[in-house]
C-alpha cells in the first residue's frame, strides 16, 4: 500500500535524517510511481538540502529523480554541481554532458563545465567549452574569469590577460577577479596604474571583501597584517573549518610517531627538490613516514620514483576527496599531518579542515599564515618570524635554529661550462642576475635595478624569461629609465643542472621585494654565487635573509632600499670586496647550517617530539624554539 505524497516525503525526511539512504530512495520512487507530478515537491525538497550543504541527501534525491524527469536540465546541473563541490570532478563532468544533452546551448552549463575541465587539467578542452559559452552569451564573467585561468595553465600569459581584462570589465567586484587580473598583468609586467590597484586590493582585503587571493598578495605587500588579512578572508571562504568527522580520540603511543607529508608537488618541482634527501635522512626508527600525494600521477619521473623509495607509505590521492583523506589519515593514525602546500596550485586545504590529524603543521610550500584555526603550528626560524612579528600569524611558531628552509646535498651541478658567449651575455663587464619568476618584480624592484645598472658602467640585467612578450615589455621599461634595453639579457629555461651551471657566469644575483627569492636563492648559493637581498616584514620578504644567515653571509642582507643599491653598487666597483664574499660563500657551503640537511632534519625531528610531547600530555598548542 502507498502512502499519501505528504506523509511519504516526511517518511524520506526521517529515513534521511537516519541516514538510511536506501529506504529513503525505495520511498522517493514509491511517491514517483504512484504520481509523477510529485516529482516538483520531490526537487524542491532536493534543493533544500543542498543550499544546506546537505550533499549526500541531496544527491540521494536529485539521483532518485532523475530517471523520471530525464527532460529536466535543472537534475543533471545541479548534480553537476554538488558533484564539483564536493571534488568529484569526473561525476561532474559527466553530469553537466547530460545537461547539455537537453539544452546544449545553456551557457551556465557550459560555464560549469568549462570550469570542470580546468579542475581536471584539461585546459585545451576547457578552452573550447568556454568559448562556446562566450559565443552564446559574451556578458558573463565568469565564462572570462575561467578562459583566463584556462589560458593561463596553457602559458598563453598574452591572452589571459585580456581575458582577466574583460572579466574585470563586466564584474570587478566578481570574487577574488580582481587579485587575478593584477597577477596577470604582473606575469607580463604590465605596470599601468599599478599602485592604484594594490591600494585597491589593500583597501578592499581591510574590508572583508573578497578581492585578492592570498599567494597573489604575497607579491604586493611587504606588510605581515595584510599577509594575515588575506589569508583568513580565503581559508574562511574556501576551507571553513568542517565538524562533519567528529573530534579526534586520544590515539594510543605507538612505538613510532606517525607523520604525514601531504603535498601536490611529489614530482619534479621545487618543494620536491628541497625535500626529498629530508625524506631519505628522517630517523626510521623513531618516524614511521607517510605522503600523500595530491597531484602528479601524469609526473611519473625520476624525483618521483626517489620520493616513493623515502617513504615507509607511499599513498596516491589524487583522485580523492578532502573528506575521503582526512579520513584515511585518520584511520592510519597520523599522529603529525604537515601541509607542504598551503595556498598554492593544486594544494587541498581542505583535507586540514576536517582535521586530518590531531597535529598539523604548516611548513615549506607557502611562506606565511595560512589564517586557519585548524592549523596548529607554522615551522619558521628566527629570521623569519621574530617575537614582534608573532600576532600576524594564526597559528604557533616553531623555530629551528637555522633557517626554515631545508635542502638537497644531492643536487646535481652539470659539468658543462658554460662560456658567456653560449648564454648571450657579454665577454666584458658586471652582470647582475635574479632568476625569480617575472611576476616577483614590481615596478620599485626594476627600478631599482636600472639605477644600479646607470651605476654600473658595462653592466648587464640577466633575467629569466618566461615569454616573449615579458622581455618586450621589460625592455620597453628599461629605455623609459633611460637604459639601454640590450643591457638586460635573457635566459631560457633548462634542465636544473644546467641551470645550476650556468650561475657561475653571473657576479651577483640581486633579489626581488617584497617577494625574495626562495629557492632560487638557495640555488644560487649552491652554485655559489653570492645573493643581495632587502629584507621586509612579511614571510616572504625575509626568506633571503633566512637563507644567508644560515649560511653565515648577513652582510648581504639590507633593510632599505638605499642600503640595497649601494650595497650592490659597490660590490661592483670593489671587485676585491666580493672576491672575499666569494670566498667566504664557497669556503660555507658545506659547512654552514643551510646545507646540513642531515642537522636539519635533526631539528625538524626535534620540533616534532616537543609538539607530540605536548599533544601526550593533554596541551594546547604553544610556541615552540629548538636550540
Amino acid at each position: 500500500m502507498i502512502p499519501q505524497a505528504q506523509a511519504t516525503l516526511q517518511q524520506t525526511i526521517q529515513a534521511l535524517q537516519d541516514e538510511n539512504f536506501d529506504l529513503a530512495n525505495l520511498i522517493l520512487k514509491s511517491i514517483l510511481q504512484a504520481n509523477i507530478d510529485n516529482a516538483d515537491n520531490i526537487f524542491k525538497l532536493g534543493m533544500t538540502y543542498a543550499n544546506h550543504n546537505k550533499f549526500t541527501e541531496a544527491l540521494t534525491i536529485l539521483s532518485c529523480l532523475q530517471p523520471y524527469k530525464n527532460d529536466d536540465v535543472r537534475i543533471p546541473y545541479n548534480l553537476g554541481f554538488i558533484y564539483s563541490i564536493q571534488g568529484k570532478h569526473q561525476l561532474a563532468l559527466e553530469a553537466y554532458d547530460g545537461a547539455l544533452r537537453i539544452n546544449p546551448k545553456d551557457p551556465e552549463t557550459l560555464i560549469n563545465k568549462g570550469a570542470t575541465l580546468i579542475d581536471l587539467n584539461n585546459y585545451t578542452l576547457a578552452l573550447e567549452v568556454l568559448d562556446n559559452a562566450i559565443r552564446i552569451s559574451p556578458d558573463i564573467p565568469e565564462a572570462w574569469s575561467n578562459k583566463a585561468i584556462a589560458l593561463k595553465n596553457l602559458d598563453l600569459f598574452e591572452e589571459s590577460q585580456s581575458a582577466y581584462d574583460e572579466a574585470v570589465r563586466l564584474k570587478p567586484t566578481l570574487d577574488w577577479i580582481y587579485g587575478d587580473f593584477l597577477v596577470a598583468r604582473m606575469r607580463m609586467c604590465m605596470w599601468a596604474d599599478f599602485q592604484i590597484h594594490v591600494n585597491h586590493l589593500i583597501s578592499k582585503a581591510s574590508e572583508n571583501e573578497k578581492v585578492v587571493k592570498p599567494f597573489a598578495m604575497l607579491a604586493l605587500s611587504e606588510d605581515a597584517s595584510v599577509q594575515k588579512k588575506s589569508s583568513e578572508i580565503y581559508t574562511q571562504d574556501k576551507y571553513p573549518e568542517n565538524i562533519a568527522l567528529a573530534p579526534i580520540p586520544k590515539y594510543r603511543k605507538k612505538e613510532k610517531i606517525r607523520i604525514g607529508y601531504f603535498s601536490p608537488d611529489f614530482h619534479t618541482h621545487p618543494v620536491a627538490h628541497l625535500t626529498s634527501e629530508l625524506f631519505e635522512l628522517h630517523d626510521k626508527n623513531h618516524f614511521e613516514l607517510f605522503a600523500f600525494s595530491l597531484q602528479g600521477t601524469s609526473h611519473q619521473d625520476e624525483v618521483r620514483e626517489r620520493l616513493k623509495n623515502a617513504f615507509d607509505h607511499f599513498i596516491d590521492a589524487e583522485n580523492m576527496r578532502d573528506l575521503e583523506i582526512a579520513k584515511l589519515a585518520r584511520e592510519l593514525e597520523i599522529d603529525i599531518a604537515i601541509d607542504l602546500a598551503g595556498h598554492t596550485k593544486n594544494s587541498k586545504l581542505g583535507i586540514f579542515s576536517y582535521r586530518a590529524a590531531p597535529i598539523q603543521v604548516n611548513w615549506l610550500g607557502y611562506p606565511g599564515t595560512l589564517g586557519a584555526q585548524f592549523m596548529d603550528y607554522i615551522v619558521v626560524d628566527n629570521t623569519l618570524i621574530p617575537s614582534q612579528l608573532e600576532q600576524f600569524y594564526s597559528e604557533k611558531i616553531v623555530r629551528l635554529p637555522h633557517s626554515y628552509q631545508v635542502n638537497d646535498r644531492r643536487r646535481v651541478i652539470a659539468e658543462k661550462q658554460f662560456s658567456r658567449q653560449q648564454i648571450g651575455l657579454p665577454q666584458e663587464g658586471f652582470v647582475y642576475c635574479c632568476f625569480n619568476n617575472n611576476y616577483k618584480i614590481l615596478p620599485d624592484t626594476f627600478n631599482s635595478w636600472m639605477r644600479i645598472l646607470k651605476a654600473v658602467n658595462g653592466s648587464v640585467l640577466w633575467l629569466l624569461q618566461d615569454s616573449p612578450v615579458v622581455a618586450k615589455n621589460l625592455k620597453n621599461a628599461a629605455e623609459k629609465c633611460g637604459v639601454d634595453e640590450k643591457r638586460l639579457i635573457f635566459a631560457e629555461r633548462m634542465p636544473v643542472p644546467e641551470h645550476l651551471a650556468r650561475h657561475f657566469q653571473a657576479d651577483l644575483f640581486i633579489d626581488t621585494f617584497p617577494y625574495n627569492a626562495h629557492t632560487t636563492a638557495s640555488d644560487a648559493l649552491w652554485a655559489g654565487l653570492p645573493v643581495l637581498t632587502l629584507m621586509g616584514e612579511s614571510f616572504a620578504s625575509r626568506v633571503a635573509a633566512s637563507l644567508l644567515n644560515a649560511i653565515n653571509l648577513p652582510e648581504l642582507v639590507t633593510t632599505s632600499q638605499l642600503e640595497y643599491e649601494s650595497l650592490a653598487v659597490k660590490l661592483a666597483n670593489q671587485p676585491g670586496k666580493l672576491d672575499e664574499i666569494r670566498s667566504k660563500l664557497e669556503k660555507n657551503r658545506l659547512t654552514s647550517p643551510l646545507f646540513d640537511t642531515p642537522l636539519f632534519a635533526k631539528n625538524l625531528e626535534a620540533a616534532y617530539i616537543k609538539m607530540y610531547e605536548r599533544y601526550r600530555l593533554g596541551l594546547e598548542p604553544e610556541h615552540i624554539t629548538i636550540f
